[in-house]
């Protein structure tokens, strides 16, 4: 899971940065906001860039394996844990519910605690996590275990997550710094995010054909626990962003104070309605694939290749904007994309047949591009020592969003033809999108300023 650690604003962290056997040095001190000037080898093309850059971090490989490890580990216990409930029950209604409580609880779990990724070392609130998590999992292995107990812990683990992914946000701008690095970093965790989602559900259902779904859900206690050493003994210990101390009422008020001023500030709020506006109306056909499927005769396999398409096209445009594009390049398309990003879900109009639609979900997943250069932006826009409240409550927006995008999906889909709930999603959400655009563009304090000098390119670059 997630990992944060701060440093003083007038001057770097001790240990902050990559060794130098990890990664080249700068070749003079950190200046907050400025990208290190390169080192001579790597003006000769010795050092290594893009993606191979970021694994050329030894702290990276172990938070990324750990990572891999954990989200596997998650997506499996996910669909045994809804199998075992249905198991137990025979009710689908709460074999479903099971995946709603992974969702619901981001929104607590990310308001009430995010103080613990500024107020405690990050090394520390990672493996505290993964631990957590661990020992629930563990508790849903007992056979005496009752339901309500299953979707206690669901909810629990739910809760921890935002917090935990939050806080590794946060620290990689200290394994990365706040550059080139942390984009193309943040990038890769998102692919795999991805890529689990479509391996790890297969992976789960190989797997129940072979073991029982406790047997399934016991690979998670095993992937948290290695993910807790990966991050224990693979990143360095840092000092706490915030200052520790105070009780659980002190913290609780850091947390809601911290929501209150990233919230409070119009370029932060901005930013982060862009992160979450365009996923809430894009999981639409997603969440009705059961549905369409049905509406155009489709068989089940096809409603697989459906419920992967979406996922394809974000890993596919991702790699190929994280690799062949230049930092200024990516901040560039920020706006277009996101503002066009929707538009391909406009095409379910027509009751597209599959080809078509599986196309028109690829484009869609491909719009999610745009966060590359919008996770630069969010970074230079929030201040270090509010960064791990700052991104557990991305986290948490982004994931509740989406939650309620599919709920209201669903809903309209009792009044209206699939298709029509798709395409008008596709419509609402380019129209509201286009206004948060505008918005985005007028909180950019280089046009505020009228200049755009190396600060404001680095840190605040538009689609100018």
């Amino acid at each position: 899971m997630p990992n944060d650690s701060p440093a003083p604003h007038d001057a770097p962290a001790p240990n902050d940065s990559p060794t130098p056997h990890d990664a080249p040095a700068p070749a003079g001190p950190a200046v907050p906001g400025v990208l290190p000037a390169p080192a001579p080898g790597a003006l000769a093309g010795a050092a290594p860039r893009g993606y191979r850059a970021v694994f050329a971090v030894r702290e990276f490989r172990a938070v990324f394996a750990a990572h891999l490890l954990s989200l596997l580990g998650v997506v499996v216990s996910e669909l045994a844990l809804t199998v075992l409930v249905y198991d137990l029950t025979g009710s689908p209604l709460l074999s479903a519910l099971t995946f709603a409580l992974g969702l619901l609880p981001y929104l607590i779990g990310g308001t009430l605690f995010a103080g613990v990724a500024d107020r405690y070392p990050a090394r520390r609130v990672l493996v505290v996590c993964d631990l957590l998590c661990a020992a629930c999992v563990a508790v849903m292995l007992v056979p005496a275990t009752p339901v309500a107990g299953l979707l206690a812990l669901r909810c629990l683990v739910a809760a921890i997550a935002p917090v935990f992914t939050g806080t590794r946000m946060a620290a990689l701008t200290d394994i990365l710094g706040e550059g080139d690095l942390y984009v193309l970093g943040r990038s890769l965790l998102r692919i795999v995010s991805q890529s689990a989602m479509l391996i790890g559900f297969g992976a789960g259902g190989v797997l129940l054909t072979v073991v029982s779904p406790r047997g399934a859900i016991a690979v998670t206690v095993v992937t948290f626990l290695c993910s807790a050493a990966l991050l224990r003994f693979g990143t360095r210990d840092r000092p706490a962003r915030g200052g520790g101390g105070g009780g659980g009422s002190t913290l609780l008020r850091e947390s809601l104070s911290g929501a209150r001023l990233v919230l409070g500030d119009r370029r932060i709020r901005a930013l982060l309605l862009l992160f979450w506006l365009p996923p809430m109306f894009v999981v639409a056909p997603e969440a009705l694939a059961a549905p369409y499927a049905d509406a155009i005769g489709a068989s089940p396999a096809a409603l697989g290749l459906l419920l992967c398409a979406m996922a394809v096209g974000h890993i596919g445009a991702e790699l190929y904007v994280g690799s062949a594009l230049s930092s200024r390049n990516r901040s560039r398309i920020v706006l277009p994309v996101a503002a066009l990003g929707l538009l391909p879900l406009v095409g379910y109009a027509v009751l597209p047949g599959l080809p078509l639609a599986l196309v028109l979900l690829a484009l869609a997943g491909a719009g999610a591009a745009y966060v590359i250069g919008l996770d630069q932006w969010f970074v230079a826009a929030v201040p270090q020592e509010l960064r791990g409240r700052a991104m557990t409550l991305l986290t948490a927006g982004l994931m509740t969003v989406q939650g309620l995008g599919m709920a209201l999906a669903g809903l309209a889909a009792e009044f209206f033809p699939v298709h029509q709930v798709v395409a008008g999603s596709g419509i609402i959400g380019t129209v509201c999108t286009l206004l948060l655009v505008a918005e985005v563009r007028g909180t950019d304090p280089a046009r505020a300023s009228g200049t755009d000098g190396r600060d404001g390119a680095d840190r605040h670059v538009t689609s100018r």
